[in-house]
């Protein structure tokens, strides 16, 4: 498989023969404000420029969209992308939406999603927050369900997207499920005024070491919008303090891996 890491959560996958598309957040540097209500809402997002050109993210199989918030569906890749793209949603509730948004070919996954040629994509649970921040109706309503993803193969390593989530058991759960070689973690630290942090830090690369010590861990979704406090290099420095830099990848925009 080849993954390229784009800008924030953003992700062009090749797996199995297929291209993957994730997330796209395809805005132009500093195209719209800051979240509110979150660390440093001064600053305009996305907070860097896109690596690559719009074009070039466009020649996928599919696009495949863990959940709808604005740093992973954006209203630049909302125009970009061509409305028979097929793509895929978490739930039928970000499939409506996108079908507003005049899409054509949109179809919502399934616990497991089976392809003629292997390949399984499994969806996965998370939690885009702390329990006490979803027992907030507003924050609760307004961070949402957010999905993993999980893609196996027979002549692929088993791959695990996190997504937008902070370990909770449902995350562990699945690394004792799949038993995942490449951990994918959102490890930007984005956090909540009220509540804290709604994505994953650096703590929790050696948290998922633990468990899968042999896995490989690719930190994403890091220096790109107002609240992901985590930097690459603070990253780096707690990979080294703790003997795992060699088990974390910390990719830089535009960079490909292969595994």
């Amino acid at each position: 498989m080849k993954l390229t890491q784009i800008r924030n959560a953003t992700l062009v996958l090749e797996y199995a023969g297929k291209k993957f598309l994730i997330d796209p957040m395809l805005a132009e540097k500093e195209a719209w404000d800051g979240f509110a209500g979150s660390a440093r809402p001064h600053l305009r997002n996305p907070m860097v420029a896109l690596p690559v050109a719009v074009k070039d993210l466009l020649t996928v199989d599919a696009v495949i969209l863990t959940h709808t918030h604005t740093d992973h569906w954006d209203e630049a890749a909302q125009q970009a992308i061509p409305k028979d793209m097929l793509i895929y949603t978490q739930d039928e509730k970000d499939a409506a939406l996108l079908r507003s948004q005049g899409f054509l070919n949109i179809r919502v996954l399934k616990e497991e999603n089976h392809f003629v040629d292997g390949m399984t994509i499994y969806k996965t649970d998370g939690q885009h927050g702390s329990n006490e921040l979803y027992a907030d109706a507003q924050w609760g309503e307004l961070l949402g369900d957010a999905c993993g993803l999980v893609f196996t193969h027979h002549d692929e390593k088993t791959l695990y997207i996190a997504g937008d989530t902070v370990w909770v058991k449902p995350y562990a759960k699945n690394l004792q499920r799949f038993k995942p070689e490449i951990v994918v973690l959102n490890t930007g630290y984005a956090v909540n005024d009220l509540y804290g942090p709604i994505i994953m830090g650096k703590e929790d690369t050696l948290r998922t070491l633990k468990m899968l010590p042999n896995a490989t861990v690719v930190a994403s979704h890091m220096e790109s919008i107002n609240h992901c406090l985590l930097t690459r290099a603070e990253l780096r420095e707690f990979t080294l303090e703790h003997g795992i830099e060699d088990k974390v990848l910390i990719p830089a925009d535009g960079e490909t891996m292969a595994f």
